[in-house]
């Protein structure tokens, strides 16, 4: 098919293929090609220069080039891909728990992690609870058979169990703290979500390997069922079968 509407810009700008690609520093040839060919896609630099001649936005006259370059579909809830989550930048995260202002969920194994790479993260969370955000703590069951079946696989010296406990005594700390809550759970021991608003870290955990070992994708919502939801759905569902961690009620209850 032909490229109309870059015939009609040239035409409206009174521009010959000739000026045209005097402008652009291309071979007529080259022009002709383009006019001839709506799927020819100029070099961006080309693009940009015909734009800004012909007084048009490019994805008017090539809009198949910004389809491949911008994403449209469920992708685009992602917005970057780590092939270990411990390659994901600390502002990352510190940016992620600060910037959240109605809901931050934690359901990591373990979480042990986070107080070691964040030793001020109770304080942040108190204030952050203080402020109106609803935080909620998923972790694993240190005395479950899941648990152990995980530390065989592992097979590492911090055994999960260990590792759940001091974020068990990390929580202790804040269980007076209204808005703050505490789960145990034994499903999520393969995939750990963490959630700040309307974006989400997560992590699928590899055979053997710890968790940050392990990949993790950032997301962020921009649709209904998308990704993000998905997860979203994950964790709830997860919620909703936890079991308290202190015993008489949950602070925020």
């Amino acid at each position: 098919m032909t490229n109309d509407p870059l015939r009609q810009a040239m035409v409206s700008a009174r521009l010959t293929e000739r000026d045209f690609a005097e402008r652009c520093e291309v071979d007529v040839k080259t022009v002709s090609r383009w006019l001839a060919d709506e799927g020819r896609i100029p070099h961006p630099r080309h693009r940009w220069v015909a734009s800004e001649t012909l007084g048009v936005d490019e994805s008017v006259l090539w809009p198949d080039a910004i389809r491949k370059t911008v994403k449209t579909g469920p992708d685009r809830e992602v917005l970057s891909v780590y092939p270990y989550r411990s390659a994901c930048p600390k502002s990352v995260w510190r940016t992620l728990i600060t910037e959240a202002k109605a809901n931050i969920t934690l359901a990591g194994y373990t979480n042990y992690f986070l107080w070691l790479e964040h030793p001020n993260l109770a304080k942040v969370l108190t204030r952050k609870a203080e402020q109106g955000c609803h935080i909620r703590f998923l972790v694993g069951d240190p005395d479950s058979e899941v648990t152990r079946q995980r530390e065989a696989t592992e097979a590492v010296p911090l055994t999960v169990s260990t590792r759940i406990r001091i974020t068990l005594n990390e929580l202790d700390a804040l269980k007076e703290v209204s808005g703050i809550e505490a789960r145990l759970g034994e499903e999520h021991i393969g995939l750990s979500v963490f959630q700040f608003d309307d974006e989400m870290l997560v992590t699928p955990h590899l055979a053997k390997l710890v968790g940050h070992d392990s990949p993790m994708l950032h997301l962020k919502r921009h649709q209904d069922d998308g990704l993000y939801d998905r997860f979203d759905y994950h964790v709830n569902e997860l919620w909703s079968k936890g079991k308290d961690v202190w015993p008489g009620g949950i602070a925020g209850s």
